[in-house]
């Protein structure tokens, strides 16, 4: 999978610019940081790497949470089921990132595609958001429980009206640590689609480790994963006023 890290490799220098000295001089000496490589390549290298990071990530956050979720609500009707989920969420969460991502690559109709960094970055959020789902749901004290039944709701009243929203901090504590656990893992994702900040961290090492696009794109995913963790902290902040009053 070695040529998959060049494929997109563009000359950092342009070669009509090399015979003049005083051009990319600190390019050339792969100096620690060069602001000047940063302001003609943040429009066409950096920038589009982010908004393909952002994406990745929303598309397989909002997937496992659908899925996980989903499960979570129904392991919480029917216990029965919680166990076969946590076997099958905790396999795919403790196989290592470039192993399952190889897998998938030789699983025929997935190969070098989206679809296969999606599939393998939706796997690894599952365990994370159910267990933490579930925990919240089963944490609502019994008695708030029974004086909703006692109102006359039904059980999905329930669930929809006190449960889960009582839930919800456990709930978008998951979806915190997953957001940014995939914003990390979705730099690996660039092994097989030419998508995201993992591509210009892969071109600057094959490189010759060309040091200003390494921190650059690594600055640049590490701001990300604490701009949405700040963002989901908020999010919880507004969705709970009581739990702020408290």
């Amino acid at each position: 999978m070695n040529h998959v890290l060049l494929a997109s490799a563009a000359p950092i220098i342009p070669k009509s610019l090399l015979g003049n000295p005083d051009s990319y001089a600190c390019e050339r000496a792969n100096r620690l940081f060069c602001w000047g490589w940063l302001s003609r390549n943040w429009g066409s290298v950096l920038w589009p790497a982010l908004r393909q990071h952002v994406v990745i990530t929303l598309i397989a956050v909002g997937l496992g949470f659908a899925i996980a979720s989903s499960l979570a609500v129904l392991a919480h009707r029917y216990r029965r089921v919680e166990q076969p989920v946590v076997v099958v969420t905790t396999i795919f969460y403790t196989i290592p990132a470039l192993a399952l991502f190889e897998i998938l690559v030789a699983v025929p109709g997935f190969g070098l595609s989206l679809t296969t960094a999606e599939t393998a970055l939706v796997s690894y959020t599952l365990l994370i958001i159910f267990r933490n789902t579930l925990t919240g749901l089963r944490e609502v004290p019994a008695d708030v429980r029974e004086a909703a039944a006692g109102m006359g709701m039904s059980r999905w009243q329930v669930l929809a009206r006190v449960e889960l929203p009582l839930a919800l901090p456990a709930i978008i504590a998951g979806v915190r640590i997953a957001t940014v656990s995939t914003i990390a893992l979705a730099t690996i994702a660039a092994l097989i689609v030419n998508e995201g900040l993992g591509v210009p961290i892969l071109t600057a090492i094959s490189e010759s480790t060309f040091k200003t696009e390494l921190i650059a794109a690594g600055v640049l995913a590490v701001a990300l994963a604490v701009a949405a963790d700040a963002l989901l902290v908020g999010l919880q902040r507004l969705m709970t006023p009581w739990a702020r009053a408290t």
